[in-house]
């Protein structure tokens, strides 16, 4: 790690990114060659290319969150450098303290008659001109300025770094009442022939902090690194179910079926594309209609042409839409987000599919299933609620984690069904589709009730004066409905539900669930005379509410993590693939040997460097860090000098990364200048 003096190049791209360590990534007996301490102050990464050809990396050093270590250690800059001055872009703080003018006039009545008699939003960094003092050599009245001074810092007022609000480490690093107990210094900075004064509020840095000047990959977050199993080797990429999960996906969002052979899927419907079936289209003959909806229904994934993102359809075959008011209900729908919920976007008609049709857009969450299609497809799973024949014995009860699903994972789908219907009858709607065929899982725990809003376009009544008045029944109809999935999960099959199976299913929860989820149950499922609300079960879920959100704050935790591990990759393969463009080039200008002289030369040398080593023994030697590291510094363009040998052995040249870091963008910018320059 080198400990000099951050450059304001450093300053402004280096910030810290994911778990990294030095290890060999491929696993090659190289280990012997470097230790794990040079491994772990070598295996770097650095800031992207300002000059990218491919896609524009660079970045405001004073308002990208990219570059927070510009802002948190402004401090180490030299003010006073103009080259550091003016080579950065200035930006305005609309918080910051007003400037103040050198005029002894506008001084004068700004002090005689403040705006006023105190501050509206006091803060210890932005006291009044009686804590301040001027700094050695100073005078307010050195100067005439402009009246119609602006009240607000312009872009071309002082550096704005010094004001940052972003959280500066040094503030953390020692003590600071000494500091604060002294008066503040009021700066002068004359832009464009303006001279500002400005209180610097910077805490002086404190002596011995060195920050790298590439990237270095610090380890796993501890709260996460014990979270985990411990693996047998250190893991440098995301985890392989979170990748596999994502792949699948991205594969079920991309997918499309072969037109020719699919003649009844249309190429287009309304403004949406590229329909894929999400369920078995079965042949027209053998359509049945729905135990929900009474219609047949049909689901596709496609793509709106508006927006070029992917919808779920959902078809209601021979349905003629007689009247528009419902389109009243539909909106209201529009308006829900939840996290639990299925968000509904439009409903039209159309004719694409030979018919009169009916079709629901909502978002499309790829790879969800059926809360049926994981818990309820056993056929086996209801053989203790099954009648016996005369003489046949009586089989024992499952048992949880033997036959039944664990309390916990109940309680979760509790939690998120209950927060959905919440939000669903806080907008006066119902959700009257609270069915397993119509629950869906993502991931292992995450619930979205689908379909909303369907019911109340088919049965929407036309006759009624107030569409709304019917709601509070059929939200008492959720709770029910909520009562009976409850029970369905605590027995693991649909026949619990059964009304002549509900003794024999209430016992079967006593015996292995709490008495929390039985008094749950059974207040869902009791007819009560007065109108229930879904608040009323918040005390039965108790404390396990806090449970639930804990283990959502740890998902989130290690998904962080593993997004860490992967926030660089971009920046490597764009630095690889400028590499690529510039080595080995057959001719460029009608020149042969362009990439194998001058600059070029060198920048071949180094992808020797990087990818065609060998060991002592002469086999390849091949080390995933070493990689990384190397291309870490040359983006940061680092002062540490490294050996560059021909093939042939005859010619060593010793160079910095700050060197090859400058041939390199000379050469793209001259690929590219060529590239976008006329023909």
């Amino acid at each position: 790690m080198e400990g000099g003096t951050l450059t304001d190049a450093n300053l402004t791209n280096s910030y810290f990114s994911s778990s990294f360590i030095g290890v060999n990534g491929f696993g090659s007996p190289a280990e012997s060659k470097y230790s794990m301490m040079q491994r772990m102050t070598s295996s770097s990464s650095s800031p992207s290319l300002l000059n990218d050809g491919a896609k524009n990396f660079s970045h405001n050093p004073v308002s990208s969150p990219a570059s927070s270590l510009f802002s948190d250690f402004g401090a180490l800059i030299c003010h006073d450098d103009p080259c550091l001055t003016h080579s950065i872009p200035l930006a305005p703080n609309p918080t910051a303290s007003e400037f103040i003018p050198k005029g002894a006039p506008r001084m004068a009545a700004m002090a005689s008659a403040p705006a006023f008699p105190s501050p509206l939003f006091p803060h210890p960094g932005l006291g009044g001109s009686t804590t301040a003092a001027l700094a050695p050599g100073m005078s307010l009245s050195a100067g005439s300025s402009p009246l119609h001074s602006p009240k607000i810092t312009p872009h071309t007022s002082p550096a704005p770094r010094r004001r940052s609000h972003t959280p500066n480490p040094a503030n953390y690093m020692g003590p600071t009442a000494a500091a604060d107990q002294g008066p503040h210094i009021i700066q002068k900075e004359t832009v464009g022939g303006t001279t500002y004064f400005y209180t610097d509020n910077t805490p002086a840095p404190i002596s011995g902090m060195v920050f790298p000047s590439y990237h270095i990959y610090p380890p796993t977050a501890p709260h996460v690194a014990y979270m985990q199993p411990k693996a047998n080797a250190p893991s440098f990429f995301m985890a392989d179910e979170l990748r596999q999960e994502l792949i699948n996906r991205h594969l079920i969002t991309m997918a499309q079926i072969d037109q020719s052979e699919n003649p009844g899927v249309p190429s287009e419907v309304d403004s949406y594309h590229s329909l894929f079936p999400l369920e078995p289209v079965p042949p027209p003959n053998r359509m049945q209609k729905t135990s929900n909806f009474s219609y047949i229904t049909s689901c596709y994934k496609a793509v709106n042409s508006k927006d070029d993102l992917p919808y779920c359809l959902r078809r209601i075959h021979g349905f003629r839409l007689v009247n528009t008011k419902c389109m009243m209900l539909v909106d209201m729908w529009k308006k829900i987000q939840h996290s639990n919920a299925v968000t509904l976007r439009e409903v039209f008609t159309t004719k694409a599919f030979g018919d009169h049709s009916l079709v629901f857009s909502y978002d499309f969450h790829a790879g969800a299933e059926t809360m049926f299609s994981r818990h309820f497809n056993d056929p086996t799973a209801d053989s203790y609620f099954t009648k016996r024949k005369w003489g046949q014995h009586e089989p024992p009860p499952p048992r949880q984690h033997a036959g039944l699903l664990p309390e916990s994972l109940i309680w979760a789908y509790i939690v998120q069904l209950s927060s959905a219907l919440r939000t669903v009858h806080t907008a006066g709607l119902a959700c009257r589709v609270m069915d397993p065929s119509k629950i869906l899982i993502t991931g292992k725990t995450r619930l979205r009730v689908n379909c909303v809003g369907v019911f109340d376009v088919l049965t929407f009544d036309n006759s009624q004066t107030n569409h709304l008045a019917l709601m509070p029944q059929y939200q008492q109809a959720d709770l029910i409905s909520l009562g009976k999935v409850v029970l369905a999960l605590a027995c693991n099959s649909l026949a619990g539900i059964q009304r002549e199976n509900l003794q024999k299913a209430m016992e079967l929860v006593s015996i292995n669930y709490s008495s929390d989820l039985k008094n749950l149950i059974l207040y869902l499922l009791t007819e009560q005379s007065r109108l229930r609300s879904v608040n009323d079960i918040m005390p039965m879920i108790g404390a396990r509410f806090y449970t639930q959100l804990d283990a959502s704050q740890m998902r989130n935790d290690v998904i962080e993590e593993d997004l860490a591990k992967e926030v660089q990759n971009g920046r490597l393969f764009r630095l690889l693939a400028k590499l690529g463009t510039i080595n080995e080039r057959p001719e460029f200008q009608k020149d042969p040997s362009w990439s194998e002289t001058g600059d070029r030369y060198l920048l071949k040398l180094f992808r020797d460097h990087l990818f065609h080593q060998v060991t002592e023994a002469g086999t390849p030697w091949i080390d995933l860090s070493h990689i990384v590291s190397c291309l870490n510094k040359l983006d940061a363009g680092v002062p540490e000098k490294i050996s560059l040998v021909s093939r042939d052995e005859k010619s060593v040249l010793v160079v910095t990364y700050s060197d090859l870091k400058r041939c390199f963008d000379s050469t793209f910018q001259e690929l590219q200048g060529a590239a976008t320059g006329p023909l």
